[in-house]
């Protein structure tokens, strides 16, 4: 399957998500927790509680898919507050799927006065 994903928005649940749960279940939290349209051009990711699992869900045309990713040895870098989480860009998704910390990179500084 061959799938553009440059077009989605992005949007991660901060904290630890009970991921027992399949995509329907998902995609409760995504609309009622979440407070958005998991029929949306979106991606949903959810991680569990000790970083080591991740789940992405969506809406495809015509049904609910759901990925997931399992590390072995690492932890994936995760957002533990609502003010810490946010929507994410394509590039930031790609390096949370590799593992990279983006959350703690350098923000841009901006200064009116010398």
């Amino acid at each position: 399957m061959i799938f553009d994903y440059t077009d989605y928005r992005y949007f991660i649940r901060p904290g630890k998500t009970d991921l027992r749960k399949s995509a329907n279940g998902l995609s409760l939290l995504i609309q009622n927790i979440m407070q958005n349209d998991p029929f949306s051009r979106s991606l949903f990711l959810f991680c569990n509680g000790q970083r080591k699992l991740l789940k992405i869900t969506y809406w495809d045309r015509n049904c609910f898919c759901l990925w997931q990713k399992r590390l072995e040895k690492s932890k994936f870098p995760w957002p533990k507050t609502e003010e810490e989480a946010r929507e994410i860009e394509f590039d930031e998704l790609k390096m949370l799927l590799d593992g990279i910390d983006f959350f703690k990179a350098h923000k841009k500084l901006s200064y009116f006065r010398v």
